[in-house]
């Protein structure tokens, strides 16, 4: 509750009416001060008028008073400067080292205002906690903090990108595989996928790349897929192809690659998901320069068209051969995440560091022309009377709900500022 208490202070929520010091000496705040989020005193260069006397320096908040000496700030230089001490429980008196007083005050708040924050950070996981309050809000001030989410989220993903693009020494086409190659993994194989891209210096890939086989044994041996894996005739052809050209290149499979399956539908299995990378690396890979030359979501999609040929005409797995319904290669669902997590991040991360304006502008234009997705953090909003009209906006429901719901950053939130606010008070 003390991060509440900074909150408090910080946006000037205490209780309408005089302040005063625990002396009983009238307080005025003139400037609340710059919040601290590195080690020292919670907001510095605070102005405050104790009396008839001006104060400029520093404000540590706690929970109860004691906390000071418990905390060993008695004896730490860093809070010599510390003006005000303000709490919520004042069980003693708190002195710097030369014995003198500090001034301390405890910030009155409404009750109500701290029930609903207690409610809103204990509440079940799995759940939007101010599911029951959110459609009360504006939706002019709901929209503009979704724009911004969907904003912070695509530069997140392109910052990711340029990280990559550092370990991979500027080698972008490289850098678009691994990209690619985690999407494809999605969010329970996606690490397996990028080692496994990672492992794989794109040139062996651009030297063979006139073989299917050849490339489908790069990955799936790099995967450690092919070890003590039942054999049938297409396994053994790729068993003896990795093994010729693990040797020739000194490749290395991934140390416990950690391969989930459990509960995962057939048509995502990695095995699958890996002939179809190994498919957009046949004939060469060059995702990076039509991507850039897309102009719209039904271009955009089309990069991820693909068929499947031979073995995996019919096969989700080795040895596991499907039924009457043959799937396609990548589903309508898969292409459209593949768009929002390949072709705008990449957009965005290229544009960006070419200083090409255009293309985060194109990356946008294509998220607000594809559907909004249906994960379960878009059905938590939808259930509770948000729209999701498009993947920008489903973008920026993920990005709320995993950066802020999920971790209870109610505090940091617009919309739990908002309505924490409405309640600070009465």
């Amino acid at each position: 509750m003390e991060e509440l208490m900074q909150y408090v202070w910080h946006h000037r929520l205490w209780l309408a009416g005089e302040l005063r010091t625990v002396d009983n000496e009238p307080l005025t705040v003139i400037d609340v001060g710059q919040l601290n989020r590195d080690a020292g005193p919670d907001f510095f260069n605070s102005k405050i008028r104790i009396g008839d006397k001006f104060w400029c320096g520093n404000v540590e908040i706690h929970l109860k008073a004691s906390d000071w000496y418990r905390h060993g700030h008695q004896e730490n230089h860093a809070y010599d400067s510390v003006i005000l001490h303000v709490v919520e429980t004042n069980d003693c008196r708190i002195t710097r080292p030369d014995g003198q007083v500090i001034p301390q005050i405890v910030l009155p708040t409404a009750h109500d205002f701290a029930d609903r924050y207690g409610r809103f950070i204990n509440n079940p996981a799995n759940q939007l906690a101010c599911a029951a309050e959110v459609k009360d809000l504006p939706p002019v001030m709901i929209h503009s903090w979704l724009d911004s989410l969907a904003f912070e989220r695509i530069h997140s993903k392109a910052d990711a990108i340029k990280e990559r693009l550092e370990r991979c020494g500027g080698d972008w086409e490289q850098a678009t595989f691994i990209t690619l190659a985690r999407a494809l993994g999605a969010g329970i194989n996606g690490d397996s996928f990028e080692r496994v891209a990672a492992s794989l210096p794109l040139r062996l890939l651009h030297k063979h790349c006139d073989s299917l086989l050849s490339l489908e044994a790069f990955l799936f041996g790099q995967a450690g897929l092919l070890e003590g894996t039942p054999q049938d005739g297409y396994v053994e052809q790729l068993q003896s192809e990795y093994s010729f050209l693990r040797n020739k290149f000194g490749l290395k499979p991934l140390d416990n690659p950690g391969w989930r399956m459990s509960r995962m539908r057939p048509a995502s299995f990695p095995h699958r998901r890996l002939a179809a990378l190994a498919m957009m690396a046949y004939g060469g890979f060059s995702l990076l320069r039509r991507l850039l030359e897309v102009k719209n979501e039904a271009e955009a999609r089309k990069l991820f068209e693909i068929t499947l040929t031979g073995y995996w005409v019919d096969h989700f797995n080795f040895n596991a051969p499907m039924g009457a319904i043959k799937p396609t290669a990548l589903s309508r669902q898969t292409t459209d995440m593949l768009v929002i997590n390949v072709v705008a991040p990449l957009m965005t991360a290229f544009g960006e560091t070419t200083g090409d304006d255009s293309l985060p502008d194109r990356a946008i234009d294509i998220l607000e022309h594809l559907p909004g997705e249906g994960n379960r953090f878009v059905r938590h909003f939808v259930a509770a009377g948000i729209p999701c009209p498009n993947a920008l906006i489903s973008q920026a429901m993920v990005q709320l709900h995993t950066r802020y719901c999920d971790v209870r950053k109610c505090l940091y939130c617009r919309i739990g500022h908002r309505l924490l606010a409405s309640k600070a008070r009465p």
